[in-house]
């Protein structure tokens, strides 16, 4: 049993705790939130804590043997053993971008590196894009560099380096190298770099090569710094080191003369509930000699002297004017604010202050380690732009500035045809944008399928009405089940959304931090929902709500207690603090509540699960609470699943990376939590975020690190779901019964959906065979009806409430192999395609779309 009364002695950080919640988006629903609660939030540290706690360690090695373990599952098994994942969208929403290249020779070949989505590459400008990095498993990519003489060769950089909240569990495994433009790749070294801040490649040599190399993120390592190959990656020489917790962050080369090499440094430490992101060795070193040595710039100068809260610095060298060279500076240790913009015209012998930190003030909004870039037009010196929550551009080399407005906020990426200087492609969190004029007007791409879910719904009466909570891109849904027509129907960060099976006008949607908004019309405009919760609680980053499944009127609310009301209107504590109480560090994100669980059969049993290892249960509504984590791990609790037919089996899902030899990561227990069992089994040592149940078989789903993962044989033996999902991060899982689909939100792959009637249906009938196969599907005009049956049969259409709309077929099957059925007069829609073959039939799920 663990102990929730405070130690005597605890330490409050109170004024650190209040900047961790310092927001730094500037939507107007993100005011709101800061109106409500008091307060104004950072992006968090949630994923990172999730797994690392308790130890703030994420085991790497075992990371890598989980995915081996993934991958030898894949290969060894046949095509035809799994079926396939149908993309649902979104892709007009889009998601963070880390980098973003145009092929030198060729304007139409382009490039965009992901926080969390692998690459992807476009040989149409931009009309089509292919993920091309998918099979190597490391999908945060920190940079990406393209040999201007040889096209076909790609450095790029695994492990996002922008400080962001993903970083520290998204680590990378080094550089990657193709000569193919990104058909293969291959890891060519400096495997425990974790997070790259940038690659160049020298342009008249492409096996000689430069990374900053940034180290881990959440602690010190010595594998920082800047390193050079002049073999193409063959091996590796740390050219440049100066402490353990101070990165390389950018590095930069003279066109003209390539031994001239600029790199930046950046000291920065960081735990999920510290942040110190500036330092004395926060500066430029230059090498004029081809990195073999380096000195650092400074006062004698002309640039800032060394000082505690000088934080992330940006280079850039103009390629039209090699010796011209631009530096931007921040300072706080916490905030890294816009502190000038620096500017030499003698290789960096001499610098001058060209912009003052007031004239850009705002353009990294309280949190430039976040982007801190600065990029020159390749045919323009006096070109410069600024690269921070928004772009600003001088033609002055500083003296003026003008903000590129009609993109998304939040700007890693930049870069110019070296062909043609008006055509730009620039990356940001709100996905990739081109300009043909300058960066005038930008185009939006899309066509990019690369949404950061956080959680996602789909309405159980239009299953074609899918919902989802992003990573800085809002609460958004659509309602006709198209991959292009999502809208955000909240802003901020989105987290939790429920829509209530049986009313649908209720829908209750979060952002960040436990800001509950409530709908009575459907989703068309919202109310706040949090009135009675107490604004001194503790709340997580995603705040679990949910809705009671025996009632759904009837919700409950997680902060460092549980509430309930009915519909959000008013909210009652109906527990005491069921967390360890506040963290050392003061932080109010801590010691929160993160997975709760509800009865089927009544409102007296509930489960609730916390991010310091607690599992709580109530029998009587909440007037007496049980702590029963014992026999389960001190870790973080993601997911609680109940069993519909019996209260007293839950199942618990917890994150965290393997720490000991083995780590189990799912239990169930028979007998409301008295007693747990660890059904992990074969299932790789890798975090857990979800877990839904289907009790009538044993059949259980999670969500996990690498892909969705199931068992038909409660625990006994765990495989993944599907052949194309990519090995991604799968935040969250929702059911939808009627047509036996899973939907998965992944983090960095938008959504993707799941026809699981063949698995669900574990008996001796013929047609729970792979022998009905609906293509296309979603249908437009027709679709075809695939099977390899023999006998009589009848196949109908239903829609989703069950209405038969038509007959498509009788008679004998072998004798049409291949049924096409025209949908005209058949409104968009989702419907049920249901095969008859005597006493024995299944359902298929089919979307019309128009």
């Amino acid at each position: 049993m663990k102990n929730y009364k405070l130690p005597f002695n605890l330490i409050v950080l109170s004024f650190f705790s209040a900047l961790l919640f310092i927001n730094c988006k500037n939507s107007s629903e993100e005011k709101v939130a800061e109106k409500e609660t008091g307060k104004m939030e950072y992006p968090a540290e949630w994923m990172y804590n999730q797994r690392a706690y308790p130890n703030n360690y994420i085991n790497k090695d075992a990371y890598k043997e989980a995915i081996a373990q993934s991958k030898q599952i894949l290969a060894n098994r046949s095509p035809e053993a799994a079926g396939e994942w149908t993309f649902v969208g979104p892709l007009n929403t889009g998601g963070r971008i880390t980098d973003a290249a145009i092929a030198p020779d060729n304007d139409d070949h382009l490039y965009l590196a992901t926080a969390t989505g692998g690459i992807f590459r476009s040989y149409d400008r931009g009309v089509n894009w292919t993920p091309i990095f998918d099979n190597e498993s490391k999908l945060s990519i920190g940079d990406i560099a393209i040999a201007q003489s040889n096209p076909q060769i790609i450095y790029a950089g695994t492990g996002e380096a922008n400080g962001s909240a993903t970083d520290g569990a998204y680590f990378g495994d080094g550089i990657y190298k193709s000569n193919n433009a990104g058909d293969t790749w291959t890891n060519v070294g400096l495997p425990e770099s974790n997070h790259i801040g940038r690659i160049v490649v020298d342009p008249t040599n492409p096996d000689r090569v430069f990374v900053a190399a940034t180290g881990q993120l959440y602690g010190k390592n010595n594998e920082r710094g800047v390193y050079r190959t002049t073999n193409g990656g063959t091996n590796w020489e740390q050219v440049l080191f100066v402490t353990d917790s101070t990165a390389a962050i950018d590095v930069a080369m003279n066109v003209s003369n390539t031994n001239i090499i600029y790199a930046a440094m950046w000291e920065r430490t960081r735990k999920p509930w510290e942040r110190d992101y500036g330092g004395l060795s926060s500066a430029i070193h230059r090498s004029m000699d081809g990195g073999t040595t380096w000195s650092e710039l400074g006062t004698a100068n002309g640039l800032p002297a060394p000082n505690a809260q000088t934080g992330r610095i940006g280079i850039a060298v103009s390629e039209s004017d090699p010796a011209t060279v631009y530096a931007r500076f921040t300072t706080n240790q916490i905030t890294n604010e816009f502190d000038g913009l620096y500017k030499s015209t003698n290789n960096g012998d001499n610098w001058t202050l060209v912009t003052s930190a007031g004239a850009l003030s705002g353009i990294d909004a309280n949190f430039g380690w976040y982007f801190g870039n600065v990029r020159v037009n390749p045919t323009n010196s006096s070109e410069v732009y600024i690269i921070g929550f928004d772009i600003a551009k001088s033609t002055n080399s500083g003296s003026s500035w003008s903000t590129l407005g009609g993109m998304h906020v939040d700007h890693h990426a930049l870069d110019f045809s070296r062909t043609n200087s008006n055509f730009m492609l620039a990356g940001n969190d709100g996905g990739a944008y081109f300009s043909e004029n300058g960066g005038n007007s930008w185009t939006h791409f899309e066509n990019l399928p690369i949404t950061q879910f956080y959680n996602i719904e789909v309405d159980y009466q239009h299953p074609e009405r899918l919902y989802g909570g992003t990573q800085d891109n809002n609460t958004i849904r659509t309602l006709t089940g198209g991959l292009s027509d999502w809208q955000s129907i909240i802003g901020g960060d989105g987290f939790h959304v429920n829509v209530d099976p049986i009313d649908n006008k209720y829908v209750y949607a979060e952002s960040q931090y436990g800001n509950l908004r409530r709908s009575t019309n459907g989703g068309n405009s919202f109310q706040n929902g949090t009135n009675g919760i107490n604004g001194s609680d503790r709340v997580n980053w995603n705040t679990p709500v949910i809705l009671s499944p025996f009632s759904p009127e009837k919700m409950f609310y997680g902060s460092n207690k549980l509430y309930t009301s009915t519909r959000a209107v008013s909210w009652t504590a109906i527990s005491p603090d069921l967390t360890d109480g506040l963290h050392p560090s003061g932080s109010l994100a801590f010691g929160t509540l993160t997975a709760i669980a509800a009865s089927y059969n009544n409102l007296d049993v509930i489960y609730t699960g916390s991010d310091d290892g607690n599992v709580n249960v109530t029998f009587d509504g909440g007037a007496t609470w049980t702590d029963v984590s014992a026999g389960l791990p001190d870790q973080y609790i993601t997911s609680i699943a109940m069993v519909p037919s019996d209260d007293m089996i839950a199942y618990v899902a917890v994150s965290g990376f393997k720490y000991l030899d083995y780590t189990p990561h799912i239990f169930k227990t028979t007998d409301g939590g008295q007693n747990w069992t660890d059904i992990s089994s074969n299932l790789p040592n890798i975090p857990v975020n979800d877990i839904i149940t289907y009790p009538a078989e044993n059949i259980l789903f999670v969500a996990t690190d690498l892909n969705v993962w199931y068992s038909k044989d409660d625990g006994a033996n765990w495989t993944i779901l599907g052949n194309n999902l990519p090995l991604t991060v799968v935040m969250d899982l929702k059911f939808h019964e009627p047509t036996k689909t899973l939907f998965a939100g992944t983090f960095g792959r938008a959504m993707h959906s799941y026809d699981v009637s063949d698995i669900l249906d574990i008996g001796e009938n013929e047609l729970a065979s792979n022998s009905i196969k609906i293509y296309p599907n979603p249908a437009t005009s027709e679709f075809t009806i695939s099977q390899s049956l023999s006998s009589e049969g009848t196949v109908q259409l239903f829609d989703i409430s069950g209405k038969k709309i038509k007959d498509l077929f009788s008679g004998n099957f072998s004798n049409d192999k291949n049924i096409i059925v025209k949908t005209e007069g058949i409104p968009a829609g989702v419907y049920l395609v249901k095969v008859n073959l005597g006493n024995q039939s299944i359902t298929k799920k089919l979307i019309i779309a128009r």
